[in-house]
């Protein structure tokens, strides 16, 4: 089946960071699909226990924070979106380097780096990691890119060494919102931030996790 499958698929547009497929599933019928990955790792062609335990694009971190008060809050940042040409309040995430796949709990490698390159943060053993969801699909409508949820819940007395200094690549900051109960409640309701400007769905299920209290568990 998966074999059929890869056959009947075109590739239209190939560079380092986004491709385009035709999934030809008829003689007649195209449908497009914007991804990350390589024609031989589509979502599209895996089966069975492969399509199961397939690894994510990439890693979002839900991130709480909880100071020398005691009070938790959620760790939000103000990044550029190129597509949406404004800083969106986005939580710590990147893509699965192909050595994070090595790792013996991929996910947590690639969290792990990413909170360093986008918040200056070095966890520790005292520090809780969880997986969240081990895969979620972004858009299936149009692309096969998912992400996987980490949350990891961290116990700083200082606050002071956050710092998007170490920020690679076109990735570009404006500072960190952290963000209490009271506001994460605030801006779901509104569905905007503070300064009434829409975020992503993965900012939305952060701030979900964070009001739920399902990170205490």
């Amino acid at each position: 089946m998966a074999d059929s499958k890869k056959e009947q698929i075109e590739t239209l547009f190939d560079e380092k960071f986004l491709r385009v497929y035709d999934l030809k599933y008829a003689p007649t019928g195209h449908y497009y699909n914007a991804s990350r990955r390589a024609k031989e790792d589509l979502a599209a062609i895996k089966e069975g226990a492969e399509f199961k335990n397939m690894l994510p694009d990439a890693v979002s971190c839900v991130v709480i924070l909880k100071g020398k008060d005691g009070e938790a809050k959620l760790l939000l940042t103000k990044e550029y979106r190129y597509p949406v040409g404004k800083y969106l309040l986005s939580v710590p995430a990147g893509l699965l380097d192909p050595e994070d796949a090595e790792e013996e709990q991929p996910l947590f490698a690639t969290a792990k780096r990413e909170l360093w390159e986008e918040t200056g943060m070095v966890l520790t053993e005292k520090d809780r990691m969880s997986i969240v969801n081990p895969l979620l699909f972004s858009s299936p409508g149009m692309t096969d890119e998912s992400n996987a949820i980490v949350c990891v819940v961290v116990e700083r007395e200082d606050l002071s060494g956050l710092t998007q200094d170490n920020a690679v690549g076109q990735e570009k900051f404006d500072g960190f919102a952290l963000t209490d109960l009271e506001t994460a409640k605030k801006y779901l309701k509104e569905g905007r931030d503070g300064d009434g400007i829409f975020y992503s769905v993965f900012t939305w299920i952060a701030l979900m996790w964070f009001v739920s209290g399902m990170w205490k568990e």
